[in-house]
């Protein structure tokens, strides 16, 4: 697997494929899908998409023309047989960005092929060689607000090793037999990438302690072959890739990732602290429901008596006098109801004003404790927003850190630190520009 080191790697890894897949390999290298499962791809840019070499049929046709016209055999092979194989030329996509992106890799992929049709055997082999340039890097792109695209390189090819076929004993000249008969160019996979013996460096095989010779992975001698290719092109910044490496090699930028982790702590205090609140605004509210519920219902049960009671306090508050009896014979008339009845009325009234009065206060009670409620509630509805708002937010921060992580492991700690200080410091530059040329035109108005 790739270090992640932030080093500029050039990769290459071999597919082998059937007859079976080879459909599928073509209809993505060639882009004629109608939709595809990576959500990166820009169908938009396909037109960017440059072919070193086109296909003239789809490939298994062009196979089977190659095949009729003996430039390849297949003698032996079964249908399971992988005819055909695919080299994946692959670099990090800082590296590209950092050398002027598009116009930088046609040529570097363009040098590319050229490694390429030596490692195949020649460009009669190669069926299709397309270097793509319509897949986004997201994570790059999210990092410096522009779009940044992973440029790569697939090669269709048959493998073929060349094979002598000898004459047999059925030959009826007896002094050929065993001899070349004809030389062909086989199709074979398995022997195309042989291991091969490890040499010392003055050219001897390296031998095990059985005395059997160490070997050399098929795939090793590969990227060995295209590093010292590309060197020999004069791409002198760029180091060997690692056999069996399927990773794009982790060195995106991520200017203000410190920023945005920064953020996100921020942000989980935030949510804490949000929390916190809706879980005493839960309590306040559950607590005024209840004073609620007992307001409405003592409410409720005064709600008749109070309704007789002031009834009867209009009746009686109305005009006393008019409602005392006459005086009995031993005391005069003003004397009884000014001593007796009026007084005992007046307090009557007094009492069922006092109730009707707390009936009053009651009702004022429960209608700011409705709108208290009511309060509590919105307030509630709106913190449960801001949280989810936080937790959508929390969840596209974490993302970022840990795309910041990958960086740090690409780049190292120090490395990014470097760099974010000096995106920092550029921020600051341009700011201090933008404050001079404001001032420079407020000038002008003056």
């Amino acid at each position: 697997m790739a270090r992640n080191d932030g080093v500029d790697r050039i990769s290459v890894r071999n597919v082998n494929l059937s007859n079976a897949k080879i459909g599928n390999t073509q209809r993505h290298n060639e882009r004629e899908k109608e939709s595809y499962t990576n959500p990166d791809i820009v169908p938009e840019r396909c037109d960017f998409n440059i072919h070193f070499k086109s296909p003239t049929n789809n490939y298994e046709k062009m196979f089977t023309q190659m095949e009729a016209d003996k430039v390849i055999s297949t003698r032996g092979l079964t249908d399971e047989a992988n005819l055909y194989g695919e080299l994946i030329f692959d670099v990090n996509s800082a590296y590209f960005h950092n050398h002027g992106g598009y116009e930088f890799a046609k040529q570097f992929y363009a040098d590319a092929y050229k490694a390429a049709v030596e490692i195949v055997g020649g460009e009669q082999y190669i069926l299709s060689a397309v270097m793509h340039a319509d897949e986004r890097n997201r994570a790059m792109s999210e990092a410096l607000k522009q779009e940044v695209f992973h440029y790569h390189m697939h090669v269709v090819y048959i493998p073929v090793v060349e094979k002598e076929v000898l004459w047999s004993k059925r030959c009826k000249d007896p002094s050929l037999v065993g001899t070349v008969k004809e030389s062909v160019m086989q199709v074979s996979s398995s022997k195309k990438w042989l291991s091969q013996p490890a040499l010392d460096d003055d050219g001897s095989p390296i031998l095990q302690k059985n005395g059997k010779p160490v070997l050399r992975k098929s795939y090793s001698v590969l990227q060995d072959d295209v590093f010292n290719f590309m060197r020999a092109a004069g791409y002198n910044d760029l180091e060997r890739g690692e056999r069996g490496s399927s990773e794009e090699h982790l060195t995106v930028t991520q200017f203000k990732v410190e920023q945005e982790k920064h953020r996100l702590e921020e942000l989980d205090a935030a949510k804490t602290e949000v929390q916190a609140e809706i879980v005493h605004l839960q309590e306040e509210k559950a607590d005024a429901q209840n004073e609620a519920k007992e307001a409405k219902d003592r409410l409720n049960d005064l709600a008749p008596k109070v309704e007789k009671m002031e009834m009867l306090a209009a009746k009686y508050s109305d005009d006393p006098e008019k409602l005392l009896p006459e005086a009995g014979a031993l005391e005069s008339a003003r004397t009884y109801r000014e001593k007796k009845v009026k007084p005992l009325l007046a307090g009557i009234v007094k009492v069922l004003r006092s109730v009707y009065n707390a009936y009053l206060d009651l009702v004022s009670k429960f209608d700011r404790l409705q709108s208290s409620y009511e309060r509590e509630i919105r307030m509630n509805n709106t913190l449960s927003d801001r949280l989810e708002d936080v937790f959508s937010e929390n969840k596209e921060l974490r993302n970022v850190a840990e795309n910041y992580e990958r960086v740090c492991r690409a780049y190292g700690p120090e490395r990014v630190a470097e760099t974010v200080e000096a995106v920092k410091k550029q921020e600051r530059v341009e700011k201090e520009q933008k404050r001079i040329s404001r001032q420079m035109h407020d000038r002008v108005l003056r």
